[in-house]
């Protein structure tokens, strides 16, 4: 596994500095959505970024440290429950990773797929997050930042397991829906926290 800069490189050689933005959260039932972006300096190289979703627990951690240590500029934004049901999920990301954007003076942003329609060159990449390592290194801060919050969360909500699913929509965390309902961390407009709270009504 190695997350190349190739299209860092491209920019990097007419003397532009790039920002990568990931999320991690769009498809658990419960929890924030977190977006992060990430700034390298020009040659920055890693062998070890990547994929957040494809390292380990411990690994993400150690370079959660590293990137932050090592980033020209970072950033991170929590969207909350209240946030992600009144916009829908995509909009949700897509302001966040656009507010993200615009608070920096970079004039590219690099996403994972996901289109903005900014005043900067946007360049949306098909898992980017294996194709650009400012990609992947915002992947891990969101995805640590998130894990951290659901480990809080799970400390409130011992009988939901966040610990171990994340908020995520697992056959463990559907059945304590139905067992003790929705709690006010639950995403509202999505449809198995929709039918259980239907099916508390009966």
């Amino acid at each position: 596994m190695l997350t190349l800069n190739n299209y860092e490189k491209h920019y990097w050689s007419q003397n532009k500095l790039v920002i990568g933005i990931d999320e991690a959260g769009r498809g658990p039932l419960a929890g924030p959505l977190v977006v992060a972006g990430v700034v390298f300096p020009k040659d920055y190289y890693s062998e070890e970024i990547y994929d957040s979703k494809k390292l380990t627990e411990k690994k993400r951690e150690q370079l959660y440290e590293i990137i932050i240590r090592d980033a020209l500029y970072y950033d991170i934004v929590i969207v909350e429950v209240a946030t992600i049901e009144k916009l829908n999920i995509l909009e949700a990301t897509r302001e966040a990773m656009s507010q993200i954007a615009l608070k920096t003076g970079v004039e590219v942003v690099l996403t994972d797929a996901m289109k903005l329609y900014l005043d900067k060159e946007v360049v949306d990449i098909v898992k980017g997050d294996q194709k650009s390592v400012s990609i992947a290194a915002a992947s891990i801060l969101a995805k640590v930042t998130r894990d951290r919050i659901m480990y809080q969360l799970d400390e409130i909500y011992p009988e939901f397991n966040f610990k171990n699913n994340k908020g995520y929509p697992t056959r463990q965390h559907f059945a304590a829906l139905d067992k003790y309902g929705v709690t006010e961390i639950h995403r509202k407009n999505y449809k198995p926290v929709i039918q259980a709270m239907q099916n508390k009504l009966f």
